[in-house]
């Protein structure tokens, strides 16, 4: 367990078109294959260089403990492309519900890897009411980059 717990959230917003083979050996590594697909680290220094090298096709941002449990209870899948539910959480890990399980995943006590057959990307709507710019970073009122507390929002329009 670390001392920096911050779970972040990374989504794909850009496709494939002109993107440099580094940029793509780098979203291929971070699981993001499809535009609004989105997963779930632990920050941690490799992550931030990973982050920075696809600044220009994902944004993120650090997720709470609400926007985390609506994430996986809506879009969290198992094998075979079925839904997550408490009773699978309470039969197949330590865990009573999909609530203590993203409890535990903030403090750095669970990974996602700790429940059986779950994929760990999600596949995300497009968000309600639309982007801003798929052009520009946030610093220049865009929506690629880091987006910090911010990020939960987004989640919750396209979750």
């Amino acid at each position: 367990m670390s001392e920096n717990n911050e779970m972040i959230v990374i989504v794909r917003l850009r496709g494939q078109a002109d993107t440099e083979h580094s940029v793509k050996k780098t979203l291929s590594l971070l699981r993001l294959h499809k535009v609004n697909h989105a997963v779930v680290f632990q920050k941690n220094p490799t992550l931030e260089g990973m982050l920075d090298k696809a600044k220009d096709r994902v944004t993120w941002g650090s997720v709470d403990k609400k926007t985390l449990i609506h994430l996986i209870k809506k879009r969290g899948e198992l094998t075979g492309r079925k839904k997550i539910t408490d009773a699978y959480i309470k039969k197949n890990t330590e865990f009573k519900s999909i609530s203590d399980f993203a409890k535990a995943l903030l403090e750095g006590n669970a990974k996602l890897t700790d429940i059986p057959e779950f994929r760990p990307v999600f596949r995300l709507s497009p968000p309600k009411k639309g982007f801003k710019s798929l052009k520009n970073p946030v610093t220049r009122n865009g929506d690629l980059g880091y987006r910090g507390e911010e990020m939960s929002k987004l989640i919750m329009r396209m979750a």
